[in-house]
């Protein structure tokens, strides 16, 4: 699996496994990878950073949001704007657009991502034009609440195989069944979900 938010280390000290000890790797890895895919799935985006530039191409409508001084492009969130091309065309012909801003202000100085580009007194595309954009898609960095939530969920999928049932037993409480929704969790990831998801 690649792009955990956590480390399998920081698993094991979670669940007081010593760091030595690799017999269980690769059920920590399953179970951290299950977490972060969980995450991703429950706020409707992805906390990593594409390696290499890709291009994504976006048809405005229902994107285009009318703001006083342009129209707002809604993007799939920007972590990296480094050498980012953005252009109109109708699929097999693009024309570059520069006479743009990034949304919210500052959001990379900020550690959050791009999430649209005003079009400065101008509109986006006539209708049949589409916009693409090729740039490194993700979050700048993975956001520490998204990491702590993703190591809680983690160590509760590995300790599933002691409760296959879904059903726990404890020496102090007896038997007692296990939440289908860790509180902790949802309270981590609530700020990041994307609106309609979740």
């Amino acid at each position: 699996m690649a792009n955990e938010y956590g480390s399998v280390d920081a698993l094991k000290k979670r669940l007081n496994i010593e760091l030595s000890d690799t017999t269980r790797d690769d059920l920590l890895l399953s179970a951290l990878g299950a977490a972060s895919r969980g995450v991703e799935r429950a706020t409707g985006r992805r906390f990593w950073l594409d390696p290499a530039p890709v291009a994504r191409v976006y048809n405005p409508r229902r994107r285009l949001v009318r703001e006083v001084d342009g129209e707002l492009l809604l993007t799939d969130d920007i972590g990296d704007t480094t050498g980012m091309v953005v252009e109109t065309g109708s699929g097999t012909s693009y024309t570059p657009v520069t006479d743009y801003e990034t949304w919210p202000e500052n959001a990379l100085a900020d550690g959050k991502p791009v999430t649209g580009l005003l079009r400065i007194f101008g509109i986006w595309a006539v209708p049949g034009m589409r916009i693409r954009i090729t740039t490194r898609f993700g979050w700048p960095a993975d956001p520490d609440p998204v990491t702590e939530a993703s190591l809680i969920q983690a160590a509760r999928l590995y300790r599933r195989k002691d409760s296959p049932e879904g059903v726990a037993a404890s020496s102090e409480w007896g038997v007692v069944r296990v939440s289908r929704r860790d509180p902790d969790v949802w309270n981590l990831i609530e700020p990041y979900i994307l609106p309609g998801f979740g």
